[in-house]
């Protein structure tokens, strides 16, 4: 991406660039929006997602692609590499577990593939800051495409309420009138 008027430079992700299923796009755009509440590094990189953005149906999502509540393995820098679940927003008493879509992190990660890597944009004094996307450990699209495609495991009748009536003896011509002649 270029610099246009005021807006930061951002520098395009290496690889095949952006890619977001329906719903992912959906909730950026939402964000979009309320764009007036993130920083500007934020709001830049935001609009470059949407614009940028090859929009695919959930079920053609590739499996190597971070997508909303994929758990993702990454690095940031020459730092030690993190993993974290991509999630809508802050999830309260989940530190550490997730990287919220809210947070710059979390929005350069969604959309990349694994092996790619985003320059952020930079925050006030600081310098720009080089992630990589090093693996997709899960993704909820690819998970739900190989539960579809796995064989249904085939029912046996194992009790027959049916059967079990007709073993039962039957009781005829018995003198005893039972509890309610009494």
């Amino acid at each position: 991406m270029g610099r246009t008027g005021d807006q930061q430079e951002i520098v395009v992700w290496t690889g095949q660039g952006c890619i977001l299923t329906t719903k992912d796009f959906t909730i950026l755009e939402f964000l979009q929006e309320r764009r007036h509440r993130f920083s500007e590094p934020y709001a830049a990189l935001l609009r470059a997602k949407l614009d940028g953005a090859r929009v695919v149906l959930r079920e053609d999502a590739p499996a190597h692609v971070a997508t909303l509540n994929s758990r993702v393995r990454f690095r940031t820098g020459d730092e030690q590499p993190q993993t974290r679940i991509l999630s809508h927003d802050e999830l309260q008493g989940f530190v550490g577990l997730t990287l919220p879509l809210t947070t710059l992190r979390g929005l350069a990660l969604l959309g990349l593939s694994a092996g790619e890597t985003i320059i952020l944009p930079k925050n006030a004094a600081s310098e720009p800051e080089r992630l990589v996307l090093e693996a997709v450990l899960y993704q909820p699209e690819a998970a739900r495409r190989k539960m579809r495609n796995m064989p249904r495991p085939s029912l046996r009748l194992v009790h027959d309420a049916d059967a079990a009536k007709l073993q039962t003896p039957e009781y005829s011509g018995d003198d005893d009138p039972g509890p309610s002649a009494a």
